[in-house]
């Protein structure tokens, strides 16, 4: 199986980004219906990391790739990948918390979080696409969120709706703040290294991590129905199919703006979370959820 062939059309390849797209989402309301049967995030997480090892690992042997990395270079994956099990940890902790778009939506937002970061620490003025983008983003997620209780469907006043959804919104920016993290690491540290082997050593140091701390700390807790075992082993397999999927699709695209199509996957588990969930939102908190993502996607293709 190699990765590199013939270039595909755009049309077709934003169309398996967005399927993508949804399969990444579908990790997520899986995973939250694991938490409702008996499991939790550190299970949740680290089933997911050692699914996506194994996956990438049978990849990169597929193709033959060499595992030898520079020592310094393994140790800054490492290091990364920590991040990126914050990240991980994060966001299911979010899901667990409150519905799953909003969860999705709230770390959605890290393009902002990378453009501020590249400001402060590089000196790189974001465009004014940027600047017009970022607060319309925001705006959109107060409007997602429903921090007022404008819809009517929460608490009316904001203490109250804080209250309702304060601590998964926290956890939710937490993974948005990790993954820039680790994005802007990455850029620096190991942008000339195979995807494909900073994803091995990223899952590999979360399963192994989230593995260890689990044992000694008797923290796993398995799905206690079919129910939960089928969600638990969905959140595995759907992301490692993802994940193997955009290395195999996004060398062909040829366009990195073809990406943006992955901010699709919002809106799939707005509609996911409704059907499978019932994890409605009223009509302005759709509108705000539409506001975050075509705030985000104007970031996400801009030319720089």
């Amino acid at each position: 199986m190699a990765l590199q062939g013939k270039p595909i059309p755009r049309w077709l390849g934003i169309a398996i980004l967005l399927g993508i797209s949804v399969v990444f989402g579908s990790n997520h309301v899986a995973a939250r219906f694991a938490f409702e049967h008996g499991s939790n995030v550190v299970t949740a997480v680290a089933f997911r990391a050692t699914c996506a090892l194994l996956f990438v690992f049978v990849l990169l042997a597929a193709n033959r790739v060499s595992f030898a990395l520079p020592g310094a270079t393994r140790a800054r994956g490492i290091v990364i990948g920590l991040f990126l099990l914050m990240q991980s940890y994060c966001i299911f902790s979010a899901v667990a918390l409150i519905p799953v778009a909003l969860a999705l939506l709230a770390f959605n937002t890290y393009p902002i979080v990378i453009a501020l970061t590249a400001w402060f620490v590089d000196g790189e003025r974001p465009s004014t696409r940027a600047i017009i983008a970022m607060p319309v983003a925001l705006v959109g997620l107060a409007l997602a969120l429903d921090v007022g209780g404008w819809s009517g469907v929460g608490a009316p006043s904001f203490a109250g709706r804080w209250d309702e959804i304060g601590v998964g919104v926290l956890y939710a920016t937490g993974a948005s703040f990790a993954f820039s993290a680790a994005l802007f690491l990455t850029t620096r540290w190991l942008k000339d290294v195979d995807g494909r082997l900073r994803t091995l050593l990223a899952t590999g140091t979360i399963a192994v991590v989230m593995l260890a701390f689990a044992l000694m700390t008797n923290a796993l807790a398995l799905p206690n129905d079919k129910t939960g075992w089928v969600a638990l082993v969905l959140v595995g397999l759907c992301y490692s199919a993802a994940v193997t999927s955009l290395f195999v699709v996004l060398p062909r695209i040829g366009l990195v703006n073809n990406s943006a199509a992955l901010n699709f996957e919002p809106i799939a588990v707005l509609v996911m979370g409704w059907m499978l969930l019932g994890q409605a939102m009223a009509p302005l908190q759709i509108f705000g959820a539409f506001v975050v993502i075509g705030a985000i996607v104007a970031l996400s293709t801009g030319k720089k």
